[in-house]
């Protein structure tokens, strides 16, 4: 039973009774999933790489409290404060990201992190659900016949911006991601189908040169479709952990393919899931990823507010279309891409910023009356 009656006003009194509790359930339940797989997939991680059994899972745990926090608080803004400090969020990730490229960590030939008091920050995560968010007010600002703002050239130019900063890292992946977010906003906000061809064919465009002029692009591509081309071991043993597991998994703590797998703790996590806990779980996890996305599509049908269509379409689109490829990648459904397991891979930074990008989702979504609105 639900500790908070209909009646009463208190501001977690009306936010428990006008936020969506499936996907805040979902989001949990996720959490949960990312304390036990990282715990199942730490001590090997952090052996391989001299440090503390737990090391990494320490690490992990500590921040979890924090991320739930975040992600409760966010959720309690109006739609006015969603849209005030995602724009300021923006703003900071950019400078973050501009001082990343000239003093930041270079791991793997890419320059992606930025050691801030003791933590190791990826900035490009924090961006996207601030740029999603940002380019949504734009695109709205654009079509409000009151107001004189070239809010889609706007969004345009910062997504220029945003992209140019992740190539220059440099970082496809994050790229993609951004670009297919914006792009689906810019469709929703009525973008012409001439437009609508001409970004798909930029697209494509884009993808050829990055194959052609990014050497690890290359390898990923060519590995995926020539068993004999590139370094396939990563892949070959995920696929191989998901044999073991079977349907119900050899129990938790008993998988060994962890063991020998670089990334089971971040890329390949879900490959510790299947075979540790075999393929229904694996389905079920699956399941509450479609909750997340489901859900907040459907509380956003017909919605009123242009803006809080195109935000929420956006941060839904991006976690669901993260959770995509990195599943994909983890069963060679697709190249393999250095992404993170929403809320269950480990990486501090993800988990945070996803945790404020689901909180502004859950802050746009809830059912609130007109007058609420501009609080």
């Amino acid at each position: 039973m639900s500790s908070f009656a209909r009646t009463d006003t208190s501001i977690l009194g009306r936010w428990w009774w006008t936020v969506d509790r499936w996907t805040l359930l979902a989001l949990g339940v996720l959490m949960i999933f990312g304390v036990v797989l990282t715990l199942a997939a730490s001590p090997a991680a952090g052996g391989r790489i001299g440090l503390d059994g737990f090391h990494l899972a320490k690490r992990q745990l500590v921040l979890v409290p924090l991320a739930a926090a975040i992600l409760v608080g966010t959720s309690l803004l109006s739609v006015k404060w969603v849209r005030r400090v995602a724009v300021l969020g923006f703003l900071g990730t950019i400078a973050v990201l501009v001082v990343t490229l000239l003093v930041g960590t270079e791991i793997k030939g890419a320059v992606r992190w930025i050691s801030i008091a003791g933590f190791s920050l990826q900035p490009s995560e924090f961006i996207k659900p601030t740029f999603a968010v940002t380019a949504a007010w734009m695109f709205a600002a654009a079509k409000d016949e009151e107001n004189s703002i070239p809010g889609t050239w706007i969004s345009a130019f910062l997504y220029t911006v945003v992209v140019a900063l992740l190539l220059a890292q440099p970082d496809l992946g994050q790229t993609v991601v951004v670009t297919a977010v914006w792009a689906g906003q810019f469709f929703l906000a009525g973008l012409p189908l001439i437009l609508v061809a001409g970004l798909i064919v930029l697209g494509v465009v884009g993808l050829i040169g990055a194959y052609f002029m990014l050497p690890h692009v290359t390898v990923r591509i060519d590995a995926f479709f020539d068993p004999q081309a590139g370094d396939r071991f990563q892949i070959n043993r995920s696929l191989e952990a998901f044999m073991n597991g079977g349907l119900l998994g050899r129990g938790p703590g008993e998988g060994t393919i962890k063991n020998s797998l670089p990334d089971s703790h971040s890329d390949f996590i879900f490959a510790v899931a299947g075979e540790e806990f075999g393929a229904l779980v694996c389905l079920f996890i699956v399941a509450l990823f479609a909750v997340v996305v489901l859900r907040g599509m459907s509380r956003i049908w017909g919605e009123n507010s242009l803006f809080v269509m195109l935000a929420a379409a956006g941060l839904v689109f991006q976690f669901g279309l993260q959770a995509l490829i990195n599943m994909g990648s983890t069963l060679h459904l697709m190249p393999t891409k250095g992404m993170t397991l929403p809320f269950i891979s480990y990486g501090g930074s993800s988990l945070l910023a996803l945790a404020f990008g689901m909180g502004m989702l859950l802050a746009l979504t809830r059912r609130r009356s007109s007058l609420e609105e501009n609080l």
